[in-house]
């Protein structure tokens, strides 16, 4: 066993930090979307 495996400075599981970068991907990229298409609504 190596230095850094016996210091680790995280030790949150790997699957949740995928997959709350996921979602806060997800949730940036639909608010591009979505703020354009309101203006589209209201200048329409």
């Amino acid at each position: 066993m190596n230095k850094f495996e016996k210091n680790v400075q995280s030790k949150n599981n790997d699957v949740i930090d995928a997959g709350l970068a996921f979602v806060v991907g997800f949730v940036a990229l639909a608010v591009i979307y979505i703020i354009p298409q309101i203006f589209a609504i209201v200048a329409g």
